[in-house]
């Protein structure tokens, strides 16, 4: 199938990502690492944060398996809770890059991707139930911020996923339990993603077409991780 010819009123529901599929809210997020770890790795004396490891260790992850995925890849060793101040544990890490994501997110408000937008018009159209699956815990606060929190009948974010003990992404689990909410089958639904971590749990989860979004993991990346099929922007799906 070509993406060309892609036909979106053929597929059940549509599964999305929030963060760089929808709203630009990776960009408020990537801000908000940069800022913790410059300041982690400068009280630490050591090489400074670099964009790479956002890509290498936090995209797509719940905010403390991120941050334990970088430090480990740093070799650092920090206990998971405890210890004085915000820099001596993972969860204080992990505590201390929400409180700046948001203050960057009530000073700057954000939108939606204007392209992602006409994608979410067409499917209303065609009665298409939609959902969100995130591993932030913001994804509420953000979709109301966006004003598009009543285009979606399911949100699984980084709440529901503590609250219910479901294994974040690359894991299927939060796929399977928003496509569970929308009533719909696996196999006659789409996901789209950004990160490559959502990408294997797209494919881990037995989805019909995994769409691939390439705001910067790059299009090879997201091939290898299993993307169907990969797009720059949304709109695409619409032609």
């Amino acid at each position: 199938m070509l993406l060309k010819h892609f036909d979106p009123a053929s597929y059940d529901a549509f599964l999305f990502d929030l963060d760089g599929v929808l709203t630009p809210t990776v960009d408020v997020h990537r801000r908000a690492w940069q800022r913790t770890f410059d300041a982690l790795f400068a009280a630490m004396e050591l090489q400074p944060y670099s964009e790479a490891e956002y890509f290498e260790s936090l995209d797509g992850r719940a905010r403390f398996d991120g941050v334990a995925t970088l430090l480990k890849a740093r070799g650092i060793e920090l206990p998971a809770e405890g210890g004085a101040g915000w820099q001596a544990s993972v969860r204080g890490i992990g505590n201390r890059k929400n409180d700046v994501f948001t203050e960057v997110l009530e000073r700057d408000g954000i939108e939606a991707y204007p392209g992602s937008l006409r994608l979410l018009d067409q499917l209303r159209q065609f009665g298409t139930p939609l959902a969100v699956v995130s591993s932030s815990r913001n994804a509420e606060a953000v979709l109301r911020a966006a004003g598009i929190r009543d285009r979606f009948l399911a949100v699984v974010d980084g709440v529901v996923a503590a609250r219910e003990h479901l294994p974040g992404k690359p894991a299927p689990d939060t796929f399977l339990r928003a496509a569970a909410q929308l009533g719909v089958s696996p196999e006659r639904s789409v996901v789209c993603e950004d990160a490559t971590s959502g990408v294997e749990a797209g494919r881990a989860g037995g989805f019909g077409l995994v769409v691939g979004v390439d705001r910067g993991a790059g299009e090879s990346a997201l091939r290898n991780a299993g993307a169907h099929r990969v797009v720059q922007d949304l709109e695409e799906l619409t032609q």
